[in-house]
């Protein structure tokens, strides 16, 4: 979700799709930004998100997260699982680290 939320708001183009490297798997998450407005749906966990350049709103988990975008590169904080996270985006991919764990995750992010 934020993968996505970051790439609609750095790039202006509509997210139809995300592949996440890790599991091998294609997400069925789409995000539209309207200058500093988001919609989003998770498919695979039926879910809405929506916010605004700093916070977000995941449906799904009732929870709330933090996202703050510097260019390519953003950060938050994902109240949900208490735990911080850095992004770096180019125009097809986005990096996520998540501080919790310690590890990296890369995205693929497909656009229409």
């Amino acid at each position: 979700m934020v993968a996505a939320a970051a790439h609609a708001f750095m790039f202006g183009k509509k997210v139809a799709g995300v592949h996440d490297h890790a599991s091998g798997r294609d997400l069925q998450i789409a995000a539209e930004a309207r200058g500093e407005r988001l919609q989003g749906f998770d498919g695979d966990r039926q879910a809405k998100f929506n916010g605004t350049r700093s916070e977000l709103y995941d449906a799904g988990d009732k929870a709330f997260v933090s996202l703050e975008i510097d260019g390519l590169r953003a950060e938050g904080y994902d109240r949900q699982s208490s735990s911080h996270y850095t992004l770096s985006v180019t125009d097809q991919v986005v990096q996520l680290y998540d501080h919790a764990v310690k590890s990296w995750f890369a995205f693929s992010i497909q656009v229409t």
